[in-house]
């Protein structure tokens, strides 16, 4: 019911609050700041080769977009900041599956979905490969957000196990915020053996 009356409602940009009649997401000039940019240095991997997509900073148009997927139940904001990442996908990383960092069963049924889950999916589409749901999350976990740096890979060991079969070629890993990278790093343990790329909205 909640979403058939959003849809039904004046849409405001989610980066800017600009008015957007019943249009979802993004107006073109916040889409226009949407630039994906690869990292080399990152917790995640020690080569120099880059292995991490991201859109920016979490701050600003970023940030207000997040937030209203994740908190906001703006279901929408996927495609715009899933189509953005699926642009800054190098042709040689070969990505044969996309795969999201998976919420704990309880925390989804709250929300109604995983915001995740919804940019791998769109990410998947761009690309033209399957989207595979190979991970589960073991246990209830504490928000990353709300622990100390320090703390965050305790937090998080043994909490993700695979629960599918790897496909062979490059798994591209997407989470919407990236910060100590010990949520990316934990789900890489449960896909040991995959060839990893990650993709994030912020860090």
């Amino acid at each position: 019911m909640l979403n058939f009356l959003r849809a039904l409602l004046p849409r405001a940009c989610a980066g800017c609050g600009a008015q957007l009649g019943r249009e979802a997401g993004l107006c073109a000039a916040c889409r226009a700041q949407l630039h994906p940019q690869l990292e080399r240095h990152s917790p995640l991997q020690a080569e120099t080769e880059p292995h991490l997509l991201t859109l920016g900073r979490y701050k600003g148009v970023l940030r207000r977009s997040v937030r209203a997927l994740k908190y906001g139940g703006a279901r929408e904001m996927a495609r715009p900041l899933g189509q953005a990442l699926a642009a800054g996908v190098p042709a040689e990383w070969q990505i044969a599956a996309v795969v999201a960092v998976p919420l704990h069963g309880r925390r989804q049924r709250e929300r109604g979905y995983n915001q995740a889950e919804l940019l791998a999916q769109e990410i998947a589409a761009q690309l033209g490969v399957p989207y595979l749901s190979l991970l589960t999350r073991t246990r209830a976990t504490e928000q990353q957000a709300k622990r100390h740096a320090s703390e965050r890979a305790g937090n998080l060991k043994g909490a993700f196990r695979l629960s599918g079969t790897l496909p062979s070629g490059t798994v591209l890993l997407v989470d919407d915020v990236m910060t100590t990278g010990a949520t990316l790093l934990a789900c890489k343990e449960a896909l040991a053996g995959a060839k990893l790329k990650y993709a994030v909205v912020a860090r």
